[in-house]
């Protein structure tokens, strides 16, 4: 057998190895390419296939937040304002100028609670008397100042303050960031 030059050897192996890229070149294009999407499905209405929810807009939350903590400023209280929408979700939080590391999640879990039963938590930690283990539930705070946010009586929202003296102040402030989405 004859040998080959270097020359040849680095051609030959160039060519094969260019060969082999695109083969696997061809074969990663294939395999990324998305199958045929398949027709769109569509919800029948009047079949009651569908809900619709009220949300509050980001302008509206917003607003709340910042009439709750200026509610809080007022009375010189040092608070975490937290605005939660239906299904829980935090969609704004404000912590006010030297309020304490506790109270941001305090606020949230207050909210949270508040629009899961649609009602003021401080009207909750009563029926703890008679269900104890609701305290239990995760991402739940059975302490007042959350208030819910409600559209045609459903809830929709949720406001939780914390790190006033007390519940009772914590919600008031709660209270006020609800009254200001009437205005």
């Amino acid at each position: 057998m004859k040998k080959l030059s270097l020359r040849t050897r680095v051609l030959t192996g160039t060519v094969a190895a260019a060969a082999i890229a695109g083969t696997f070149g061809v074969v990663s294009a294939n395999a990324a390419a998305p199958a045929a999407a398949p027709a769109a499905v569509t919800a029948d209405a009047a079949n009651k296939n569908l809900t619709r929810s009220t949300h509050l807009t980001i302008e509206a939350a917003t607003k709340a937040a910042r009439a709750t903590l200026d509610a809080a400023e007022k009375e010189n209280q040092r608070v975490s304002v937290a605005v939660v929408d239906r299904d829980g979700n935090t969609v704004v939080t404000l912590r006010g100028d030297g309020a304490g590391p506790q109270s941001y999640e305090s606020a949230v879990k207050k909210a949270y609670t508040a629009v899961s039963w649609n009602a003021p938590t401080s009207e909750l930690v009563e029926r703890l008397e008679n269900a104890p283990t609701l305290k239990d539930i995760p991402h739940t705070l059975f302490l007042g100042g959350g208030a819910p946010v409600t559209a045609k009586g459903a809830p929709i929202a949720g406001i939780g303050v914390a790190g006033a003296p007390s519940g009772d102040l914590d919600e008031k402030f709660a209270r006020a960031g609800v009254a200001a989405l009437g205005r």
